[in-house]
């Protein structure tokens, strides 16, 4: 008999109520986004019932306007850092040994090795397996084994540098740490699903719907805030002044003809930041607040407990914010950073630092700015497209089948619902590409249909009654249908792992469109037949 069980019947309907409330928010989207946007900010949220849901398919960049940038990570600068992190370490050993080196000195060089004389040129051997002694092993699957730093010689002069394994390891660091950097920076401000993803080796793909311009996206990710604490060895008007190795020249932000000469080896940096936020001084000037980890903490600590009375350089991007005298020990790892601040500036540069440090610098290979206009072009095309197709495919399946083709534009109707459901509750965003996928979607969501009802005309041409005509139909066509639609999806499956941006956007869609379809198909559509065959028990099916 052709039945179907109540709890199956709830368990449907269920499902399709569902579906329908989450999609219900992209018909009011406007009124929800605002709805949203207060929600977030905390501000009174009108607009929209706190009880319904409140998911949006987000738009992408192509349907919304927004900036497109792809930057190229300076994976070089990391291995200055390295040297000049390392250059202390080295020091230290080598005078421990001076009775057998003899006296060192810092030499100019490459900037990715560290160059140290010794005196003592006969000892070069013996100076080499002090400094291999602080080699690491390299932390990567491909490098295991071996040393993160290289030790040869030239004479009498010393030469680190990192192997070639660490420095792979380093590219790879560093791309991601740059990739998460970026998209905690982003995140700071509320944009909606941005696109952050790795390109090859050492590039990075950014797209933000809803930012009005290029120039303001690299505003927000390309500044690297690297927040350093300094020890001032002089202060000078002459921007000649040779600053001597281990020292850099570094500009005062807000005197101008003023430079200070710094120990190039920051005391603490940006790294041990755990908190920044905007504030105003005893002044009543806006400043920001900072806080240390543990680590960074202790050192800042001892640091001002050990030299009271000597000035201690602030340095913001190769900047001198300000070089305030040490007047005592400054305990708890917690202080403020002034300086000729705005509010706005004061806030952004909170926000820099608490996101963290890029690790390197940004060149922008590429950058473009996609106007909202050419978006609303591309959904009021995607729009006619999707309504043309919708109305071609509801008018052939009433024409061939009837009351069926009915049944089936019934269950094509709650399939789009689903799949705009679905994409809410994922959070997923919506391209021109993945119009293209529901646009598919509709004419594949009824060739299951189409499958059935071809099935069920056959076994009434082989005379069956109406009832086992339906159930041999639903039968006999199912792995024909499953069939279809699995390869389908295995395809879809692909894109989306394989592709990036809009090729995952048409992923997304069509396979949501698949599970949706067959899903109708299979329940939706046959659930409807078989009320209205209880209801009408016709002797013949008109198909």
């Amino acid at each position: 008999m052709l039945q179907i069980e109540l709890w199956k019947r709830i368990l449907i309907w269920g499902t399709v109520a569902l579906g329908l409330l989450l999609a219900l928010p992209n018909a009011f989207y406007n009124r929800v986004e605002s709805y949203n946007d207060a929600v977030a900010v905390g501000a009174p949220a009108e607009g929209w019932v706190d009880w319904l849901p409140s998911g949006l398919v987000n738009l992408g960049l192509d349907l919304r306007g927004g900036a497109h940038l792809l930057a190229e990570v300076r994976v070089g600068d990391v291995y200055e850092t390295r040297m000049k992190g390392l250059w202390p370490e080295v020091r230290n050993r080598l005078r421990a040994a001076r009775d057998t080196v003899g006296t060192i000195r810092l030499q100019q060089g490459p900037a990715d090795e560290l160059r140290v004389r010794i005196s003592n040129p006969e000892a070069i051997g013996e100076a080499e397996r002090i400094v291999e002694e602080i080699a690491r092993p390299v932390v990567s699957l491909t490098g295991a084994g071996q040393s993160d730093i290289e030790v040869t010689s030239e004479g009498d002069v010393l030469i680190v540098r990192l192997s070639e394994a660490e420095r792979l390891a380093t590219d790879d660091r560093t791309v991601r740490q740059s990739l998460e950097i970026i998209r905690r920076r982003i995140d700071e401000v509320g944009t909606r699903e941005p696109t952050i993803q790795r390109q090859g080796t050492d590039r990075i793909l950014i797209q933000v719907p809803g930012v009005g311009s290029a120039a303001e996206l690299k505003e927000i990710i390309g500044t690297t805030a690297q927040l350093t604490f300094q020890p001032v060895v002089r202060r000078t008007t002459d921007d000649q002044t040779v600053a001597g190795p281990g020292n850099e020249l570094l500009p005062a932000m807000d005197e101008e003809g003023t430079f200070y000469v710094l120990e190039d080896t920051p005391v603490v940096s940006g790294e041990e930041l755990v908190d920044a936020q905007p504030s105003f001084d005893q002044n009543g000037m806006p400043a920001v607040n900072f806080r240390f980890n543990p680590s960074g903490a202790r050192k800042f600590g001892d640091y001002t407990a050990n030299n009271i009375g000597n000035p201690f350089a602030i340095v913001l991007d190769n900047e001198v914010i300000s070089a305030p005298v040490i007047q005592s020990h400054i305990a708890g790892g917690s202080g403020i950073i002034t300086g000729n601040f705005t509010v706005e500036e004061s806030t952004n540069l909170a926000v820099l630092l608490r996101a963290g440090a890029l690790p390197a610098g940004l060149d922008f290979l590429e950058e473009r700015t996609i106007g909202p206009e050419l978006g609303a072009d591309s959904i009021e095309a995607g729009r006619i497209a999707s309504v043309v197709a919708l109305a071609a495919v509801l008018f052939f399946m009433v024409a061939s089948y009837g009351l069926f083709g009915v049944f089936a534009n019934i269950a094509l109707l709650v399939n789009i619902a689903l799949v705009f459901g679905l994409l809410s509750l994922i959070g997923g965003t919506l391209t021109l590409p993945g119009i293209a996928g529901i646009v598919l979607t509709i004419g594949m969501a009824v060739d299951a249909n189409v499958l059935v009802f071809e099935r069920i005309r056959e076994e009434q041409k082989d005379r069956r009654g109406p009832a086992r005509a339906i159930e041999l139909g639903y039968e006999k066509a199912l792995s024909a249908i499953l069939d279809a639609n699995i390869t389908t999806f295995i395809t879809a499956l692909i894109l989306y792992v394989m592709g990036s941006g809009p090729v995952r956007g048409f992923a997304i869609t069509l396979g949501l469109g698949i599970l949706t379809s067959v899903f109708t198909a299979f329940f939706v559509t046959r659930l409807l037949v078989v009320i209205w065959f209880d209801r009408r028990r016709p002797k013949t099916l008109e198909l």
